[in-house]
């Protein structure tokens, strides 16, 4: 075997070792309603986007009565290089899901459930059946909780789309996540214009729809700008705006940290394009103030 190749060593993407700045710092979650939730969580063996991502504003938004689940698997068929979800073929659905996710929602008496999902491309539907059977579940037991579907692409595939249409949740999310440039190296299987396609697909079948970007991973201004553009094109109603913080060593370097300055711009720049609300700020997620986007 030649020398070179014998003495080859794997790329290893290094983690950003910089100190965050203090704006992305945050305190310790505890007490009241959020300690509640906490404990019937433990108790229950509850399965929630919140805790297992880690996210910043768990605190704040479960001390609201708002928590996001997950459903489909934990095995995720795509490879996103800023999401830590395991990439392979996922295990069979489980039929029970819908149900445990509704009882999951009467238990922690959630007053606004976000509900995602893994992409599921080795499903005939891409698990769209079972998307709908989950809200139609949880409106069974909860008919007073409001819903947000942060939904895949579904490969652009109308006909998969209709069956989360029809079961008609308040808000279609759909998440860009980045610009038109890095796309490709951020969201490798997925394409930026079938999103905005879905987008749009879903605005013109009558649903409020919401998108959502992480920047620091090397976009411009103008980049951005563009982005926001096309999303109101499409007839987008919601968009927030966050940090990207690389979960590993394995996963796409931090281009730079945002400023609040920099957030409260492109906020600015979201209401003068007509966005009906927008989130936009360093720790801000997806799910963040959801229950607020449907005033």
């Amino acid at each position: 075997m030649p020398n070179n190749i014998e003495n080859k060593e794997p790329v290893v993407i290094r983690q950003d070792k910089r100190i965050k700045p203090d704006w992305l710092k945050v305190e310790i979650a505890g007490g009241g309603k959020y300690s509640e939730m906490k404990k019937l969580v433990k108790e229950h063996n509850l399965h929630t986007i919140c805790e297992s991502g880690k996210c910043p504003n768990i605190g704040e938004c479960w001390g609201v009565g708002t928590a996001t689940f997950m459903i489909g698997g934990n095995t995720c068929t795509r490879s996103c290089q800023f999401c830590n979800v395991a990439t392979g073929k996922g295990d069979a659905l489980d039929p029970l899901e819908p149900f445990k996710v509704a009882q999951s929602i009467s238990i922690m008496e959630v007053k606004h459930a976000v509900v995602t999902s893994v992409d599921r491309d080795d499903l005939p539907d891409g698990g769209a059946e079972h998307w709908a059977k989950t809200v139609l579940e949880i409106r069974k037991w909860n008919p007073e909780t409001t819903l947000e579907t942060l939904i895949p692409d579904f490969q652009g595939k109308e006909d998969q789309l209709d069956k989360v249409i029809e079961v008609h949740p308040e808000i279609v999310s759909h998440n860009i996540e980045t610009v038109r440039r890095l796309t490709k190296m951020v969201r490798i299987q997925a394409k930026y214009d079938r999103s905005m396609d879905v987008l749009k697909y879903l605005r013109d079948k009558g649903m409020k729809t919401k998108s959502g970007l992480m920047l620091g991973m090397g976009e411009t201004d103008d980049e951005i700008r563009e982005t926001l553009e096309d999303l109101r094109r499409v007839g987008v109603d919601i968009i927030t705006m966050g940090q990207y913080l690389q979960p590993t060593a394995r996963h796409l370097k931090v281009d730079r940290y945002v400023t609040p300055e920099e957030f409260e711009k492109y906020k600015m720049w979201g209401i003068e394009l007509g966005f009906e609300y927008v989130e936009s700020g360093p720790l801000i997620r997806s799910s963040y103030h959801a229950e607020r986007h449907l005033k």
